[in-house]
């Protein structure tokens, strides 16, 4: 990985999985231009869960999202790119659904907050927290597509 390329943590979370949208999210992180590292398809447990979201223990809805989040498969994935981990939350759009755009990802499929079908890192120290969380260092790739020149100067 260049000095300059970043990492980013993206999950789509049970509701996205069941809606069939993994297929859209790979799309439009492809389409921007970013490069698949790492991806992996699993049920979580309600623990792991517990670690993910270990920066909002205190909040009244985390025992839910935490057993929300366990309650069926998730598609954890690790996005490489310039400026990732900004444009990543760009692309998805904010938290709540009714405050997010149309042409992100939570503006085009998403109505209400418990159910915004996507995670993704929301700073590069947490983004590295949480790569290293879902994965081992064995399980990314390293390539060059044949289209990064197209793509960075």
């Amino acid at each position: 990985m260049s000095a300059e390329m970043e990492r980013t943590f993206v999950a789509v979370k049970p509701d996205g999985v069941q809606r069939g949208l993994c297929g859209e999210i790979i799309k439009r992180f492809e389409q921007k231009g970013f490069r698949l590292v790492a991806a992996k398809f699993l049920q979580a447990s309600e623990d792991h869960m517990k670690k993910h979201y270990a920066d909002l223990k205190d909040k009244p809805f985390f025992a839910g999202l935490c057993k929300y989040m366990s309650s069926g498969p998730i598609f954890a994935m690790v996005w490489e790119g310039q400026n990732i981990v900004k444009m990543g939350r760009m692309m998805l759009g904010e938290t709540n659904p009714a405050d997010s755009k149309p042409g992100s990802i939570r503006g085009d499929f998403c109505i209400q907050v418990g159910r915004n079908i996507i995670h993704g890192s929301d700073t590069m120290e947490n983004a590295k927290l949480e790569i290293a969380l879902w994965f081992k260092p064995e399980e990314f790739v390293s390539y060059k597509p044949c289209a990064q020149e197209w793509l960075y100067e």
